[in-house]
């Protein structure tokens, strides 16, 4: 089971997006990082609305390796595993996607019930 969390923003809610994979954290890479996928991030963690979607690394970089590239999220998914997107192992992500290239998102920070 992968986990999700935010890392190097300055609230709760917002940050670079890091993602837990067989005991290791690792970034997402921004490639076609959107208010879409950031609206799923933000619901999945609890963190209300999405308010931007942000590319190029402004929370700064991650430790691990880049995991995944190209989320394309629809907004109605209720977790980012269930958009489409490229797993990446360490070796090709290296090439791929730099550390600093992780995709980060700025939620409002309202915790929503699901009916």
């Amino acid at each position: 089971d992968a986990q999700l969390r935010l890392a190097g923003g300055t609230e709760p809610c917002s940050g670079r997006l890091e993602l837990l994979y067989n005991g290791t954290w690792g970034t997402v890479c921004d490639s076609g990082w959107d208010a879409l996928d950031a609206e799923v991030v933000c619901r999945q963690l609890g963190c209300g609305f999405a308010r931007a979607a942000v590319p190029s690394g402004h929370f700064g970089e991650g430790d691990g390796p880049p995991l995944l590239d190209n989320v394309r999220c629809n907004a109605s998914e209720r977790a980012l595993w269930s958009c489409p997107a490229h797993a990446i192992s360490a070796t090709i992500g290296a090439k791929r996607c730099r550390q600093r290239e992780g995709a980060g998102v700025v939620c409002t920070g309202e915790s929503l019930v699901w009916a």
